[in-house]
């Protein structure tokens, strides 16, 4: 059995007392980045009381500027309610609390939002699509680094999936750990082969994903953005959802048919 692993501010409290590639979009202006933003992959999100992660920064082509987490991070849910298209969600336009943003974000995209009107949709979709999108307040976008702490990059995205036993690369930082950060960069591998189409990737890392690293952000060995922690099942491994699909199914189902991974300003550099 597999849950969600965002985790709650009370819980942190009481420990402490395709068609279209998902990397294919419109060209558009890249954004001026401050090397020493305070706003990254990595960051904490609180949204509705729950802590998650922070997954890539985002862009479109009116250079708007966004940051990625889960969808379930917005969930009104239990841990093992998985499902995005039976589970509820917070709707469009909730604040969600960015650590290194003067202001609050705003909730504009969720693929469990999304997938709930879809006629189409599949059980794989239903299970795995675990995007959502928060639009950064633009008094902020210059306090934003799209650079992934420890590891560098991305480089673009992973649009052919990946072959057993790959490594892969990441970073939590769930309130559970206490800003411990020698405990947030990781390194993992997955444990099948996952096909472009597919939508899971399963991943052991050392050590893996606890609640609040949901959403956090995985790169494969060339830096590409991977995807991003969803899950955690009971053999200890994580459920990691393919990026490429879920930007794929986010351009076909919203209005941000523009927005793209902005790549990291330091180079990617793996230990392994």
């Amino acid at each position: 059995m597999s849950q969600r692993i965002r985790t709650t501010v009370l819980a942190a409290a009481l420990v402490a007392g395709t068609g279209v590639l998902g990397g294919a979009t419109p060209a558009s202006a890249v954004p001026v980045w401050n090397a020493n933003g305070p706003i990254h992959p990595g960051v904490q999100t609180y949204t509705a009381g729950g802590q998650c992660t922070a997954n890539f920064v985002f862009y479109d082509s009116s250079n708007n500027v966004y940051i990625g987490q889960s969808a379930h991070c917005a969930s009104t849910g239990g841990p093992t309610d998985t499902n995005g298209c039976i589970t509820g969600s917070q709707p469009i336009g909730t604040n969600v609390t960015v650590t290194g943003a003067t202001r609050p974000g705003k909730l504009v995209y969720s693929s469990w939002i999304a997938m709930k009107s879809d006629p189409s949709v599949t059980s794989a979709q239903c299970a795995y699509n675990d995007f959502a999108i928060v639009k950064l307040d633009a008094a902020d976008y210059g306090r934003v680094n799209p650079s992934v702490p420890f590891w560098g990059g991305p480089q673009g995205v992973n649009t052919s999936g990946l072959p057993a036993r790959s490594y892969v690369y990441t970073y939590g930082n769930s309130s559970l750990r206490f800003g411990l950060t020698p405990l947030s960069p990781k390194v993992g591998q997955t444990t099948t082969t996952t096909p472009a189409t597919g939508w899971r990737y399963s991943v052991y890392t050392v050590s893996p994903g606890i609640p609040g690293d949901s959403g956090s952000a995985f790169l494969d060995r060339n830096g590409a953005a991977l995807g991003t922690l969803s899950t955690l099942s009971t053999d200890g491994s994580n459920g990691v959802m393919n990026l490429n699909l879920a930007l794929a199914y986010l351009r076909s189902h919203s209005t941000l048919t523009s927005l793209q991974v902005a790549n990291g300003l330091t180079t990617f550099d793996p230990i392994v």
